[in-house]
């Protein structure tokens, strides 16, 4: 089920406030769009929007840690961003290396375990080397786990899992008859990780664009209208507010669910 958060949305939320809704996702997955456009509206160039962005993720990071959603999963950089002007690529990584450095203290202060997913071998050494030690760093933090997927894509991490499959295989460690979706989804890059309970997505647009594509097969899709930057505690805990109205079914119907005994 989809909802968004315009004029016309499906799930309005009068009044809404910071209080935590009845039912909370174990883990959020967001695409921050919007970035762009919002420094266009305002006569700045995009890189201004990224940087603007870039602070806007302390303040969900700090509503999860609040409320004690213990994963939250932000799409930094994907695959098909490479194609974007080399001057804008430019920066994104720049500010990716920038927020690393000035966050670091915070996340071990707060108990933030940093994980990022993704091909980072496209990434220079000295920045490949900065994840190793954050990653390394926070590896013991139990608030919350905070997943960047930087350099990835959904279809990506499907084929490295199969690759890795297949390489098993060739060493007699696997039968074509033990790969299901559980031998599957044990190597995608989330694997030890549940997955994502509520998809958000800023900027108004509304698709995956292959964030997470097989974890998100049960996710619950939230779209706002509103811009990343300006995406602050208040629209957050609008997406919650409707994550927590949703009757998830995991394929069964209603009925079902309303018959099954309480956990």
């Amino acid at each position: 089920m989809t909802a968004t958060a315009n004029s016309g949305a499906i799930d309005p939320v009068p009044n809404a406030t910071l209080d935590p809704p009845a039912a909370l996702p174990l883990h959020v997955a967001i695409v921050m769009d919007g970035n762009g456009r919002w420094a266009r509206q305002r006569g700045l160039p995009r890189t201004a929007g990224h940087r603007a962005g870039a602070k806007g993720v302390r303040a969900v990071v700090e509503e999860c840690i609040r409320l004690g959603i213990p994963v939250l999963t932000i799409f930094a950089f994907s695959s098909e961003n490479w194609r974007r002007p080399p001057k804008e690529v430019s920066v994104l990584l720049e500010l990716f290396m920038t927020t690393l450095r000035s966050e670091i203290r915070r996340m071990v202060t707060n108990e933030v375990r940093l994980r990022v997913i993704g091909d980072l071998s496209a990434f220079s050494a000295k920045l490949q080397s900065q994840v190793t030690d954050a990653q390394q760093m926070t590896q013991h933090n139990r608030k919350l786990t905070l997943q960047v997927a930087a350099n990835y894509g959904g279809r990506w991490d499907i084929a490295q899992a199969v690759r890795q499959l297949g390489r098993e295989m060739l060493a007699g460690q696997l039968t074509p008859e033990q790969i299901d979706e559980r031998a599957i989804a044990d190597r995608l890059a989330s694997a030890d990780l549940p997955d994502p309970d509520l998809f958000i997505r800023t900027g108004g647009e509304q698709r995956l664009s292959n964030f997470l594509l097989w974890q998100c097969a049960y996710a619950e899709l939230y779209f706002s209208d509103l811009m990343w930057p300006e995406f602050d505690a208040t629209a957050f805990s609008h997406a919650l507010a409707a994550f927590a109205r949703r009757q998830r079914r995991f394929g069964l119907t209603s009925e079902q669910i309303a018959a099954a005994p309480s956990s």
